[in-house]
Protein backbone atom coordinates (compact mmCIF):
# COMPACT_ATOMS: atom_id res chain seq x y z
CA UNK A 1 0.00 0.00 0.00
CA UNK A 2 1.05 3.64 -0.71
CA UNK A 3 1.28 5.80 2.33
CA UNK A 4 0.85 9.29 2.31
CA UNK A 5 4.19 9.29 4.30
CA UNK A 6 6.03 8.92 1.25
CA UNK A 7 3.83 9.66 -1.09
CA UNK A 8 5.40 12.70 -1.74
CA UNK A 9 9.46 11.46 -1.41
CA UNK A 10 11.13 13.28 -4.16
CA UNK A 11 11.96 9.34 -5.98
CA UNK A 12 8.09 8.27 -5.72
CA UNK A 13 6.45 11.64 -7.06
CA UNK A 14 8.95 14.39 -8.68
CA UNK A 15 7.39 17.66 -9.98
CA UNK A 16 8.22 16.65 -13.54
CA UNK A 17 6.46 13.58 -13.20
CA UNK A 18 3.67 14.85 -11.12
CA UNK A 19 2.76 16.99 -13.82
CA UNK A 20 3.66 14.55 -16.99
CA UNK A 21 1.64 11.48 -15.50
CA UNK A 22 -2.16 12.80 -16.76
CA UNK A 23 -0.78 13.21 -19.92
CA UNK A 24 0.85 9.78 -20.01
CA UNK A 25 -1.47 8.31 -18.45
CA UNK A 26 -5.05 9.97 -18.81
CA UNK A 27 -6.33 8.02 -21.96
CA UNK A 28 -3.94 4.96 -21.43
CA UNK A 29 -6.25 2.04 -22.54
CA UNK A 30 -6.89 -1.48 -20.95
CA UNK A 31 -7.52 -4.68 -22.98
CA UNK A 32 -8.74 -6.87 -19.78
CA UNK A 33 -12.09 -5.68 -20.26
CA UNK A 34 -15.26 -7.71 -19.42
CA UNK A 35 -18.02 -9.00 -21.81
CA UNK A 36 -20.94 -5.95 -21.99
CA UNK A 37 -23.71 -5.97 -20.57
CA UNK A 38 -26.75 -7.26 -22.71
CA UNK A 39 -30.21 -6.45 -21.91
CA UNK A 40 -33.63 -5.10 -23.13
CA UNK A 41 -34.56 -1.41 -22.80
CA UNK A 42 -35.78 -0.73 -18.69
CA UNK A 43 -38.16 1.62 -17.50
CA UNK A 44 -37.95 4.79 -15.84
CA UNK A 45 -37.61 4.01 -11.69
CA UNK A 46 -39.32 7.58 -9.61
CA UNK A 47 -37.69 9.29 -7.25
CA UNK A 48 -38.68 9.30 -3.78
CA UNK A 49 -42.01 12.09 -3.80
CA UNK A 50 -40.12 15.52 -3.57
CA UNK A 51 -36.65 14.29 -4.66
CA UNK A 52 -35.02 14.06 -7.82
CA UNK A 53 -32.40 11.24 -8.40
CA UNK A 54 -30.00 13.82 -9.43
CA UNK A 55 -30.13 15.41 -6.14
CA UNK A 56 -29.98 12.04 -4.48
CA UNK A 57 -26.21 11.55 -3.60
CA UNK A 58 -25.23 8.35 -1.13
CA UNK A 59 -21.96 7.26 0.22
CA UNK A 60 -20.71 3.74 -0.68
CA UNK A 61 -20.51 1.37 2.12
CA UNK A 62 -17.03 1.89 3.01
CA UNK A 63 -17.34 5.36 3.32
CA UNK A 64 -14.86 6.74 0.72
CA UNK A 65 -17.32 6.46 -2.82
CA UNK A 66 -19.71 8.76 -3.61
CA UNK A 67 -22.43 7.85 -5.47
CA UNK A 68 -25.43 10.04 -7.34
CA UNK A 69 -28.46 8.82 -8.95
CA UNK A 70 -30.90 5.97 -7.37
CA UNK A 71 -28.42 3.90 -4.75
CA UNK A 72 -31.01 0.76 -5.96
CA UNK A 73 -30.37 1.20 -9.78
CA UNK A 74 -29.86 -1.69 -11.82
CA UNK A 75 -27.43 -0.50 -13.60
CA UNK A 76 -24.62 0.55 -11.39
CA UNK A 77 -21.68 2.63 -13.43
CA UNK A 78 -18.50 3.22 -11.70
CA UNK A 79 -15.55 6.43 -13.19
CA UNK A 80 -12.03 5.33 -11.15
CA UNK A 81 -10.64 8.71 -12.50
CA UNK A 82 -8.21 11.03 -11.26
CA UNK A 83 -8.14 15.00 -10.74
CA UNK A 84 -5.19 15.84 -12.75
CA UNK A 85 -6.13 13.58 -15.86
CA UNK A 86 -6.51 15.41 -19.07
CA UNK A 87 -8.97 12.57 -20.02
CA UNK A 88 -10.98 12.77 -16.81
CA UNK A 89 -11.43 16.19 -17.35
CA UNK A 90 -12.78 15.77 -20.92
CA UNK A 91 -15.24 13.56 -19.80
CA UNK A 92 -16.47 15.99 -16.94
CA UNK A 93 -16.85 18.39 -20.09
CA UNK A 94 -18.37 16.01 -22.89
CA UNK A 95 -19.61 13.20 -21.14
CA UNK A 96 -21.06 14.35 -17.58
CA UNK A 97 -24.61 16.16 -18.90
CA UNK A 98 -25.16 13.34 -21.14
CA UNK A 99 -25.24 10.94 -18.71
CA UNK A 100 -27.08 12.86 -15.91
CA UNK A 101 -30.10 12.62 -18.49
CA UNK A 102 -29.66 8.28 -18.11
CA UNK A 103 -28.94 9.17 -13.94
CA UNK A 104 -32.35 11.20 -13.87
CA UNK A 105 -34.25 8.44 -15.11
CA UNK A 106 -33.46 6.36 -11.77
CA UNK A 107 -32.08 3.58 -14.21
CA UNK A 108 -28.61 4.57 -14.17
CA UNK A 109 -26.03 5.26 -10.67
CA UNK A 110 -23.02 7.12 -11.08
CA UNK A 111 -20.22 6.09 -8.72
CA UNK A 112 -17.12 8.17 -8.22
CA UNK A 113 -14.12 6.48 -7.24
CA UNK A 114 -10.34 8.34 -6.90
CA UNK A 115 -7.01 7.01 -8.60
CA UNK A 116 -3.66 9.11 -7.58
CA UNK A 117 -1.46 9.25 -10.09
CA UNK A 118 1.02 11.73 -7.99
CA UNK A 119 0.60 14.05 -4.99
CA UNK A 120 -1.77 16.93 -6.06
CA UNK A 121 -4.57 14.33 -6.61
CA UNK A 122 -4.26 13.88 -3.20
CA UNK A 123 -4.24 17.08 -2.12
CA UNK A 124 -7.17 17.86 -4.68
CA UNK A 125 -8.91 14.46 -3.66
CA UNK A 126 -8.63 15.27 0.43
CA UNK A 127 -10.43 19.08 -0.36
CA UNK A 128 -13.19 17.89 -2.81
CA UNK A 129 -14.06 15.21 0.18
CA UNK A 130 -13.92 17.45 2.91
CA UNK A 131 -17.38 18.29 3.14
CA UNK A 132 -20.63 17.09 2.41
CA UNK A 133 -21.16 14.38 0.22
CA UNK A 134 -23.35 15.56 -2.00
CA UNK A 135 -20.88 18.25 -2.57
CA UNK A 136 -17.74 16.30 -3.50
CA UNK A 137 -18.94 15.26 -7.23
CA UNK A 138 -19.85 19.11 -7.65
CA UNK A 139 -16.32 19.91 -6.56
CA UNK A 140 -14.65 17.63 -8.50
CA UNK A 141 -16.08 18.69 -11.88
CA UNK A 142 -15.46 22.49 -10.88
CA UNK A 143 -11.39 20.88 -11.00
CA UNK A 144 -11.98 19.09 -14.19
CA UNK A 145 -13.75 21.92 -15.93
CA UNK A 146 -10.90 24.67 -14.83
CA UNK A 147 -8.28 21.86 -14.82
CA UNK A 148 -5.87 24.16 -16.91
CA UNK A 149 -5.98 27.33 -14.62
CA UNK A 150 -5.47 24.73 -11.78
CA UNK A 151 -2.66 22.86 -13.47
CA UNK A 152 -0.87 26.16 -14.19
CA UNK A 153 -1.07 27.15 -10.57
CA UNK A 154 0.65 23.77 -9.12
CA UNK A 155 3.43 24.41 -12.59
CA UNK A 156 3.62 28.40 -10.84
CA UNK A 157 5.24 27.06 -7.53
CA UNK A 158 7.60 24.18 -8.06
CA UNK A 159 9.84 25.41 -5.13
CA UNK A 160 7.44 25.92 -2.80
CA UNK A 161 6.21 22.80 -3.64
CA UNK A 162 9.19 20.89 -3.06
CA UNK A 163 9.97 22.36 0.75
CA UNK A 164 6.89 21.38 1.51
CA UNK A 165 7.91 17.85 0.69
CA UNK A 166 10.23 18.63 3.66
CA UNK A 167 7.75 19.51 6.07
CA UNK A 168 5.69 17.16 8.92
CA UNK A 169 2.89 15.43 7.34
CA UNK A 170 0.67 16.75 8.94
CA UNK A 171 1.99 19.85 7.79
CA UNK A 172 2.80 18.98 4.27
CA UNK A 173 -0.17 19.03 2.26
CA UNK A 174 -1.34 21.92 4.25
CA UNK A 175 1.22 23.60 3.10
CA UNK A 176 0.52 22.75 -1.17
CA UNK A 177 -2.72 23.16 -1.12
CA UNK A 178 -1.59 27.26 -0.06
CA UNK A 179 1.35 27.18 -2.62
CA UNK A 180 -0.70 25.90 -5.61
CA UNK A 181 -3.40 28.06 -5.03
CA UNK A 182 -6.30 25.04 -4.40
CA UNK A 183 -6.87 26.43 -0.89
CA UNK A 184 -8.27 29.27 -2.75
CA UNK A 185 -9.59 27.38 -4.92
CA UNK A 186 -11.51 25.36 -3.26
CA UNK A 187 -13.01 28.45 -1.18
CA UNK A 188 -14.40 29.95 -3.54
CA UNK A 189 -16.44 27.24 -4.10
CA UNK A 190 -17.56 27.01 -0.63
CA UNK A 191 -14.87 25.11 1.42
CA UNK A 192 -13.76 27.69 3.87
CA UNK A 193 -9.98 28.19 4.31
CA UNK A 194 -9.87 26.77 7.68
CA UNK A 195 -11.83 23.48 6.96
CA UNK A 196 -9.49 22.66 4.17
CA UNK A 197 -6.84 23.24 6.62
CA UNK A 198 -8.17 20.58 9.16
CA UNK A 199 -8.67 18.49 6.34
CA UNK A 200 -4.96 18.75 5.06
CA UNK A 201 -3.76 18.52 8.16
CA UNK A 202 -5.78 14.86 9.00
CA UNK A 203 -2.55 11.78 8.18
CA UNK A 204 -4.62 9.48 9.31
CA UNK A 205 -7.75 10.19 7.02
CA UNK A 206 -5.97 10.62 3.87
CA UNK A 207 -3.86 7.65 4.72
CA UNK A 208 -6.75 5.41 4.68
CA UNK A 209 -7.98 7.79 1.73
CA UNK A 210 -5.10 6.50 -0.30
CA UNK A 211 -5.01 2.71 1.06
CA UNK A 212 -8.65 2.26 0.12
CA UNK A 213 -8.02 4.10 -3.46
CA UNK A 214 -5.52 1.87 -4.29
CA UNK A 215 -6.96 -1.35 -2.61
CA UNK A 216 -10.20 -0.68 -5.05
CA UNK A 217 -8.16 0.42 -8.25
CA UNK A 218 -6.40 -3.01 -7.91
CA UNK A 219 -9.65 -5.12 -7.16
CA UNK A 220 -10.57 -4.14 -10.93
CA UNK A 221 -6.84 -3.66 -12.43
CA UNK A 222 -6.95 -0.04 -12.95
CA UNK A 223 -4.43 0.50 -15.79
CA UNK A 224 -5.19 3.82 -17.04
CA UNK A 225 -7.49 6.92 -15.91
CA UNK A 226 -10.45 7.05 -16.45
CA UNK A 227 -11.33 3.58 -16.51
CA UNK A 228 -15.32 2.47 -16.14
CA UNK A 229 -16.87 -0.09 -14.72
CA UNK A 230 -20.30 -0.86 -15.37
CA UNK A 231 -22.20 -3.50 -12.35
CA UNK A 232 -18.87 -4.30 -11.64
CA UNK A 233 -17.49 -5.28 -15.25
CA UNK A 234 -14.97 -2.62 -16.65
CA UNK A 235 -15.76 -1.41 -20.07
CA UNK A 236 -14.21 -0.81 -23.18
CA UNK A 237 -14.54 3.54 -23.28
CA UNK A 238 -12.63 6.25 -22.08
CA UNK A 239 -15.13 8.84 -23.33
CA UNK A 240 -18.95 9.25 -23.80
CA UNK A 241 -19.36 8.63 -27.60
CA UNK A 242 -18.02 5.15 -26.55
CA UNK A 243 -19.61 4.59 -23.06
CA UNK A 244 -23.03 5.82 -24.18
CA UNK A 245 -23.98 2.81 -26.57
CA UNK A 246 -22.84 0.62 -23.71
CA UNK A 247 -24.67 1.74 -21.42
CA UNK A 248 -27.57 1.60 -24.33
CA UNK A 249 -26.69 -1.92 -24.67
CA UNK A 250 -27.63 -2.49 -21.17
CA UNK A 251 -31.02 -1.54 -21.18
CA UNK A 252 -30.33 2.40 -20.18
CA UNK A 253 -32.70 4.98 -22.26
CA UNK A 254 -32.31 8.43 -21.08
CA UNK A 255 -35.95 9.10 -22.04
CA UNK A 256 -37.12 5.76 -20.28
CA UNK A 257 -40.97 5.31 -19.25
Amino acid sequence: MKSVRTIFHPRRVSLALALAAPLALAACGDEAVNEPLVGEPIAAIPAPEGATWLETVTTTEDGFGTITGNPEAPLKLAEYASHTCGACANFAVTGKPGLKEYIATGVISFEQREVFLNTYDVVIATLATCGPAERTQVLSDEVWTNLRPVIDGIQANDEAVSAAGQLDVNQRFVRIGEVTGLIDFFAARGLSADQARACLADSDKIEALVENSTEKAEEVDVQGTPTFTLNGRKVEAVQWGALEPILQNAGARKDAE
